[in-house]
């Protein structure tokens, strides 16, 4: 109910016309004494009478309800925080959830990814241990079918060989159908006609300007040239 203003003047008249009551106050001693003859009531004044003492309880509840707002209003205060904490807590723990379920995607993420890669490594892995068995298998093999090699075998020296060897090549003549080879055998020098036995199975077979050949009856070859000297 709205406070309502009213005068000490008025008071003090509404407190001079409802006299000697015990339920209101008197601080100003303005009550009339019980010597005094009080009037005669009158409807009039008995109808004022009830309209101030409702007045009166009016502002009394006027009064209590004032006195109630300020401990309403710091409980309507104290739950207007509450309620503000406890939505702030709510968008807390909204956006720790939010967060936690983020993270565990990007966990679920690295797990797969690592999987995979876990995955192509042991396939790698895989192709280079089979690599590396058959190169092993390879060289196995090779090493199994790898010729033996032999020293080669010197060719037997036939008998003069050595001799005719030491041989130089001085040149040749022809006169007519002969034709002749000249050596220095080292003691002296001799001639031989084409086709005729120099020494021992030892055949003059050929000859050229630069280097008589002689053969032997096993196939052998010997290639006499002038000396560098020559």
């Amino acid at each position: 109910m709205p406070s309502r203003q009213i005068s000490p003047q008025s008071f003090d008249e509404i407190l001079s016309d409802l006299g000697d009551d015990p339920a209101i106050p008197d601080p100003h001693g303005i009550r009339k004494t019980p010597s005094s003859k009080p009037p005669s009531p009158t409807p009039h004044s008995e109808s004022n009478k009830n309209a101030n003492l409702a007045f009166l309880k009016g502002m009394d509840l006027s009064l209590q309800t004032q006195k109630l707002g300020g401990p309403l209003l710091i409980c309507a205060c104290l739950l207007g925080v509450c309620g503000g904490l406890y939505l702030v807590y709510e968008s807390f723990i909204s956006h720790t959830q939010l967060i936690a379920q983020s993270s565990q995607k990007e966990i679920s993420a690295l797990q797969k990814e690592w999987s995979l890669l876990r995955e192509e490594l042991q396939q790698e892995q895989e192709s280079l241990y089979e690599a590396i068995d058959i190169l092993e298998v390879s060289v196995h093999s090779f090493k199994e079918n790898r010729p033996i090699s032999k020293p080669p075998v010197k060719p037997k020296v036939l008998l003069h060989e050595g001799e005719l060897s030491r041989w130089r090549y001085l040149g040749n003549s022809q006169k007519g159908a002969t034709h002749q080879a000249i050596f220095h055998t080292g003691k002296q020098s001799e001639m031989f006609d084409k086709g005729s036995i120099v020494l021992g199975e030892w055949r003059l077979s050929q000859i050229e300007k630069e280097a008589a050949i002689l053969t032997h009856s096993h196939g052998r070859t010997l290639v006499l040239k002038p000396s560098k000297s020559e």
